[in-house]
């Protein structure tokens, strides 16, 4: 697997997960604090999007050093995934929702555009981290790659 890319690329994660973080909750700050309306779910979703990544980033990165036998790669796959899918449907809800209003202007709505840029950024990291566990799935053959090849080593029974 390409170890050497896919560190930066979960510190970059990690970098945008917080931004996305911050713009969204000042936003919903902003709508349980100066309206009398809660937050949009656009806001909501993209406040636990983060939240799910940094969970993630945590399971994908630390497992495979220290709890090896907890590691499995249909597991990465499933969550690369998963972040990617969560990315994607934010962004775009987010950015939908803000082409819809009568107005936008001041610094919620500058935040909440941003919170949508920025989300679209974090979307392209996740699909090209998914991307690149796909394809190292893909030469290796899966999950039990390493047992393919063990199998291939030993001799047949007869032979013995």
């Amino acid at each position: 697997m390409a170890f050497g890319l896919l560190l930066p690329l979960r510190i970059a994660q990690g970098i945008f997960a917080v931004v996305v973080l911050g713009l969204s909750a000042s936003v919903a700050h902003w709508y349980d604090a100066d309206t009398l309306t809660s937050s949009p779910p656009q806001i909501n979703f993209l406040i636990f999007v983060p939240l799910f990544s940094f969970l993630s980033i945590v399971y994908l990165e630390f497992t495979p050093r220290f709890l090896g036998t907890a590691s499995h790669p249909y597991a990465h796959f499933a969550l690369e995934l998963l972040n990617t899918i969560f990315y994607f449907a934010g962004f775009i809800a987010l950015a939908a929702f803000l082409s819809k209003l009568l107005f936008c202007r001041g610094s919620v709505c500058a935040a909440a555009r941003a919170d949508a840029v920025v989300a679209a950024f974090g979307w392209l990291l996740w699909a090209a981290s998914t991307t690149i566990l796909a394809l190292h799935m893909l030469r290796k053959g899966g999950a039990d790659s390493e047992d393919k090849v063990a199998m291939n080593e030993a001799p047949p029974r007869g032979m013995i």
